[in-house]
C-alpha cells in the first residue's frame, strides 16, 4: 500500500491514541480500563485509519523491516549466515531467557494481537460502517491477527491465547495455552476471512490480504499440521481460481529496480515498503543485510592490475558502479552459506542459481558470496537505510511445492508431479521434469525443491522444524570459522524460550511448562 505514506502523520496520531504499548512488555499498561472506542469508529474514514495502523506493526524492525522475523524463520539454517562475526547469539544458538530472547519480536506481534483484538470488538458488525467496507477491514484485521498467532506459535509453541481486550489483572496472571488450541481457532478465522476479503486489488490498496492470503496463511497453519486434504484444497483453488500465476522468468519475481512497479501475478501478499517515507519505518531496512559493504569487496582489493601506481582494484570497481549508479553501501549481515554458494552443489542446469547466486559483479570477482535476489544496488532509488523493496511473503511457486508435497503425502507422486514440475519447468532449460520416483524419494526431493526456489523467504527453519531434521540439518552444513551453530544446537532449540521480561512479570507463564521450552 504505498498510499500509505501519506496518511503517516495521522497514524501517528491515532496510535498515540489507540495503540496499547509503545513498550515491548505486554503487561506495563491497563490497556481495556484506559482505551476506549466506542465512539470513534463513526464512518468509513475512522474505520480506515484503524486497519492502516495495524499494518505499521509489519513495519517493525522486529518483524519485517529488518533481522526481526528473519531470526526466527531462516537464521541458523543451511542456506545464509553472516559474512563476519555479527549476531552470533541468534545464529549460533547461542539463546537463553533473557540473552536474544526475542522480547521485541514478541512484544510487537503481542501489540498487533491486542490492537486487533480492539479493533474487531468495535468495528465488527458495526452498522456505521458501510457493509463492504466493513467486510474487507473484519477480513483483513482476521488475517493480521492470525499472522501474529502464526509466527508467535511457530516462535515460541504454547503461548498466551486471548481474542478479546484484558485488563492488566488479567494479563498478569495469564498462563500459557496449548498451540493446537490456538491455531484450530486461526484456522477457522481465516476461513471466515477468505470469505470476507475480495478478490484483488488495484492501485493504493495494493499490498492489503485478499482471499488468496487468507487461504495461503491458512494452508500453512495445516502444512505445519500435516493435515495434507486441506492443504491441498487451498492449494489447488489458489492455483486453479485465483488471478496469480507463476511468472516465465525466475528473476523477475523478485524484480524491485522500479519502485513503481513492484507487485507482479506470482506475488501472494507482500508486506509493502517505500522509500523516502515522512517519517518511521516505511521503507525497508533488510535490503542492507544483503548489500555488500564496500569495505570488503572486490577480492584483491588493493591490487593494482596495471602495475605500480594505477588505480587499485577498489578503484576502478567503484568507478565502474559509479557510471551505472551502483555501490556497495550495505552491512553484509546475510550471505549465503559456503556449500549453498557452489554452482556444483545445485542441480545442473538450475537457472535459478545465477538469479540466487552472485559471486562476481562487472567483471570483478567478488570476497563473497551474494544472494542476488535481495540486494539492489541502484543509488539513485534505493539507498542505504530507505529501501522501497517489498517483502514477499506469500507467492504461487510455494503454493505448487505444498501441494506436490500434500498430494504426495496422501496418494503417492503420481499426480504430485504436475505441481513440482510446473515449478521446474521454469527452472530448467531444456525442462528436467520428475518422473518415476517412490512417495519417499519424491518426499525427499521437495525439501531441496523448497531449499532452492524459496531460500531466504521466511519458510525454511519451519520447514526443517516440521520435517523433524532441523538439528541434523544444522550439524550436517559448513559455517564460516567465525559461526558454530553446529555444536551448539539441541533438540529444544525448535523453540525459543519465552523472554525473560514476561517471566519476571508474570511468573503463571512457567506453569505450563517450568522447563520454559528447556531452557532452565
Amino acid at each position: 500500500m504505498k498510499n500509505i505514506v501519506y496518511i503517516k502523520p495521522l497514524l501517528v496520531l491515532f496510535l498515540l491514541c489507540f495503540s496499547f504499548s509503545s513498550c515491548e512488555d505486554f503487561l506495563e499498561e491497563d490497556f481495556r480500563s484506559g482505551i476506549t472506542t466506542d465512539n470513534f469508529f463513526n464512518n468509513d474514514g475512522e474505520a480506515l485509519l484503524a486497519v492502516n495502523g495495524l499494518y505499521l506493526l509489519l513495519h517493525s524492525n522486529n518483524t519485517y523491516t529488518i533481522r526481526g522475523l528473519d531470526n526466527f524463520t531462516q537464521n541458523g539454517t543451511d542456506e545464509n549466515g553472516p559474512s563476519r562475526n555479527v549476531n552470533g547469539n541468534i545464529y549460533n544458538y547461542n539463546v537463553a531467557e533473557g540473552v536474544s530472547d526475542g522480547n521485541g519480536t514478541w512484544g510487537t506481534l503481542y501489540e498487533l494481537v491486542r490492537n486487533s483484538n480492539l479493533f474487531l470488538s468495535s468495528l465488527d458488525g458495526n452498522a456505521k460502517i458501510s457493509p463492504a467496507l466493513n467486510d474487507r477491514i473484519v477480513g483483513e484485521i482476521l488475517f493480521l491477527r492470525a499472522l501474529a498467532y502464526y509466527h508467535l506459535t511457530n516462535i515460541w509453541g504454547d503461548v498466551p491465547y486471548f481474542r478479546e481486550l484484558l485488563s492488566i489483572e488479567e494479563l498478569s496472571v495469564i498462563v500459557r495455552s496449548d498451540k493446537v488450541k490456538i491455531k484450530a481457532d486461526m484456522k477457522d478465522d481465516l476461513a471466515r476471512a477468505y470469505s470476507l476479503l475480495p478478490d484483488a486489488y488495484t492501485g493504493s490498496d495494493l499490498g492489503r490480504p485478499t482471499k488468496w492470503a487468507a487461504a495461503m496463511l491458512k494452508a500453512k497453519f495445516h502444512l505445519l499440521d500435516e493435515e495434507w486434504a486441506q492443504v491441498k484444497t487451498l492449494c489447488d483453488d489458489i492455483i486453479d481460481n485465483s488471478p496469480h500465476r507463476l511468472l516465465d522468468d525466475f528473476a523477475a519475481v523478485f524484480d524491485q529496480s522500479d519502485p513503481a512497479n513492484q507487485y507482479n501475478d506470482e506475488q501472494i501478499w507482500v508486506v509493502d515498503f517505500t522509500s523516502n517515507a515522512v517519517s518511521g519505518n516505511f521503507q525497508s531496512k533488510r535490503t542492507d543485510d544483503y548489500n555488500p559493504r564496500i569495505r570488503d569487496e572486490p577480492a584483491n582489493r588493493n591490487a593494482r592490475p596495471g602495475g605500480p601506481g594505477t588505480p587499485t582494484n577498489v578503484q576502478l570497481f567503484q568507478a565502474v558502479m559509479k557510471e551505472r549508479n551502483e555501490d556497495m553501501t550495505g552491512y553484509g549481515w546475510s550471505v549465503p552459506l559456503p556449500d549453498f554458494a557452489l554452482e556444483e552443489n545445485w542441480e545442473e542446469g538450475d537457472l535459478r542459481y545465477d538469479a540466487t547466486i552472485v559471486t562476481e559483479h562487472l567483471g570483478f570477482q567478488l570476497t563473497h558470496p551474494y544472494f542476488r535476489k535481495n540486494w539492489n544496488l541502484d543509488q539513485v532509488n534505493s539507498l542505504r537505510g530507505n529501501h522501497p523493496e517489498n517483502y514477499v511473503v506469500f507467492r504461487l511457486a510455494d503454493t505448487y511445492l505444498m501441494a506436490a508435497e500434500a498430494e504426495n503425502n496422501m496418494n503417492g507422486p503420481d499426480a504430485a508431479y504436475a505441481y513440482v514440475n510446473a515449478v521446474r519447468e521454469r527452472a530448467f532449460e531444456p525442462d528436467k521434469p520428475w518422473s518415476g520416483m517412490s512417495q519417499e524419494s519424491f518426499n525427499l526431493g521437495i525439501r531441496d525443491q523448497r531449499k532452492y526456489e524459496l531460500c531466504t523467504e521466511g519458510h525454511r527453519k519451519m520447514d526443517l522444524v516440521r520435517w523433524g531434521i532441523l538439528v541434523e540439518t544444522v550439524k550436517a552444513t559448513t559455517h564460516r570459522s567465525w559461526n558454530n551453530p553446529a555444536a551448539n544446537i539441541q533438540p529444544y532449540h525448535i523453540h525459543w524460550p519465552i523472554p525473560l521480561n514476561e517471566i519476571q512479570l508474570n511468573p503463571n507463564l512457567l506453569t505450563s511448562d517450568p522447563t520454559n521450552n528447556g531452557y532452565r
